[in-house]
C-alpha cells in the first residue's frame, strides 16, 4: 500500500529533518512542527484514497482543506520572522512547503515536486553558504530536507505516476451539505413553443425590400449639416455621455483598486549585529554609521527612500523595496535584492557579490575596486550593470534575461540570447 510507503518518508529523512530543527531550537524548530503536522495531515488523506473512490470536485476541496491551512501556517510564520537570523531556513521551507500539493496534479505529479525542490534551493544555498563554516548541523537540516522532497518525489513517480490513485470501490463520497439558507428556487418556466409566433415572413418580406432598393437605399438618409457635427459645436458634447452602462441605484460606482499605503511605522533600529530599516517613506537621508565588520543591514518594505552605510559591514540585504537605493563602502559577503522593483545600488569600495531575486528593476553601479564582482540572478528583470570608465563616466550592460537551450545525447546546452532591439 503507498501510505505505508508514505510513512517510511516520515520515519526517514522527515524524522531527521525534525531532529535537526529541534536541535537548532527557535523559529527553525516552531516550523519543523508545522511541517510534521502537515506530512501528518497528507497521510490522512493518502489512507483515506486507498479506501475510497474518487470524491466529487467540491468534496475534495474539503477534504484538502486541512492541508491548505497547514502549508499556509508555515508559509505565515516565515513573514512574521523576517528578521530572525534564520529567516534563510524558514525561507527555504516555505519555498517548497508547496510541493505536498501533488497530490491535486495530474497527469505528472512528480515533476512538480522537483520544480518546488528547485524553488526552495535558492534559499538552501543561502544557508550552506553561511553555516557551512560554523555549524554542521545546519548543513546535515539541508540534506534531511531536501531527501525528503526527493523520496516524496520518488514514491509519488513509483505509486502514482500520473495523478494520486484513487480506490476502485469502497464508500461513496458523502455530497457537500447545502449553502444556508435552503436550496435556490426553482429557475422559471418557460412557456411552450407552440405559444411563440413564428411567422415573421411579412417582416422579413418588408426587410428585403428595403435592401433591394440598391443605391436609392441612401435617399431618406437626412444629411448632417455642420452645425449637427460635435467637432465643430462644442456645446453639444456637454449632454450625457453615449453608451454609458446605467449605474443602479443604491449602488456607487467601483473605484480603481489601488494598493493600500503601508500604515506601519518606520524602524530604524539597531538589535545587536543587525540593523534594521524598516516601513521607510520618501526618506532620503537615511545614514548608518558607527557599523562593524560583523554587522547586518536589513532593508525591508521601503518606499522611494536611500540608505547609504559608512565603513565595513559584513552584508546588506534589500527585501520588499520599491523605488529605493542603497549606497555602501565595502562588503565582507554580499548585497542581495529579494522582490524589489526598481531599486538602485552602488559600491564605494569592494563587494564580493551581488545576489538578485524575483525582482523587477535593478541599477548597479560598480566601482573600480568591484570590477571582480559575481552577480547571480534568478527571476528577476530590467537588471544593469555600470562599470566605470577611465573618464568617470560609467558605460550600461544588461544582465541577459533570455536563454535558448538544445537538447542533445550528452545533456542540454544553454546559451544567452541577445536582444536584437
Amino acid at each position: 500500500m503507498s501510505s505505508q510507503a508514505f510513512q517510511d518518508i516520515i520515519s526517514g529523512p522527515l524524522t531527521s529533518y525534525l531532529t535537526l530543527s529541534s536541535q537548532l531550537g527557535g523559529e527553525v524548530a516552531a516550523h519543523a512542527k508545522l511541517v510534521s503536522e502537515a506530512f501528518q495531515t497528507q497521510l490522512q488523506y493518502l489512507q483515506l484514497a486507498e479506501c475510497r473512490t474518487v470524491p466529487s470536485q467540491a468534496e475534495q476541496g474539503q477534504l484538502l482543506q486541512p492541508t491548505s491551512l497547514k502549508i499556509q501556517a508555515i508559509q505565515e510564520l516565515r513573514e512574521k520572522n523576517r528578521t530572525s537570523q534564520y529567516f534563510n531556513h524558514l525561507s527555504a521551507i516555505s519555498e517548497s512547503i508547496p510541493a505536498l500539493g501533488w497530490v491535486t496534479i495530474s497527469p505528472a505529479p512528480a515533476p512538480y515536486i522537483k520544480e518546488m525542490n528547485d524553488a526552495g534551493q535558492f534559499y538552501t544555498n543561502r544557508v550552506l553558504k553561511d553555516w557551512k563554516q560554523k555549524d554542521q548541523r545546519h548543513v546535515d537540516w539541508v540534506k534531511a530536507w531536501v531527501e525528503t522532497l526527493t523520496e516524496l518525489q520518488g514514491f509519488v513517480k513509483q505509486h502514482h505516476t500520473t495523478g494520486l490513485v484513487w480506490a476502485k470501490t469502497g464508500a461513496a463520497g458523502i455530497p457537500p451539505p447545502p449553502p444556508p439558507g435552503g436550496m435556490p428556487p426553482p429557475p422559471p418556466v418557460l412557456p411552450p413553443l407552440e405559444s411563440l409566433s413564428l411567422d415573421n415572413s411579412n417582416d422579413r418580406s418588408a426587410l428585403f425590400a428595403q435592401i433591394n432598393q440598391g443605391e436609392d437605399i441612401t435617399k431618406s438618409l437626412k444629411k448632417v449639416t455642420s452645425d449637427m457635427q460635435t467637432h465643430k459645436n462644442p456645446n453639444l458634447r456637454t449632454g450625457p455621455a453615449p453608451f454609458k452602462a446605467p449605474v443602479s441605484v443604491g449602488a456607487p460606482a467601483a473605484a480603481p483598486v489601488k494598493a493600500p499605503p503601508s500604515n506601519k511605522p518606520p524602524v530604524f533600529a539597531r538589535d545587536g549585529k543587525k540593523w534594521l530599516v524598516e516601513h521607510q517613506r520618501g526618506n532620503k537621508s537615511l545614514v548608518v554609521e558607527g557599523a562593524e565588520m560583523n554587522n547586518v543591514v536589513y532593508m525591508y518594505g521601503c518606499f522611494d527612500s536611500t540608505l547609504t552605510v559608512k565603513g565595513k559591514i559584513n552584508s546588506i540585504f534589500l527585501d520588499s523595496c520599491r523605488k529605493s537605493a542603497i549606497v555602501f563602502d565595502s562588503l565582507v559577503s554580499s548585497v542581495e535584492f529579494v522582490n524589489c522593483q526598481s531599486v538602485q545600488m552602488q559600491v564605494l569600495g569592494k563587494v564580493p557579490t551581488i545576489s538578485i531575486d524575483k525582482t523587477d528593476g535593478c541599477q548597479i553601479y560598480l566601482s573600480p575596486e568591484s570590477m571582480q564582482v559575481e552577480i547571480v540572478s534568478s527571476k528577476s528583470s530590467e537588471m544593469n550593470v555600470m562599470v566605470p570608465k577611465a573618464n568617470g563616466d560609467f558605460a550600461e550592460f544588461p544582465i541577459p534575461e533570455q536563454y535558448k537551450t538544445t537538447v542533445s545525447s550528452t545533456g542540454l546546452s544553454t546559451v544567452v540570447v541577445e536582444s536584437k532591439g
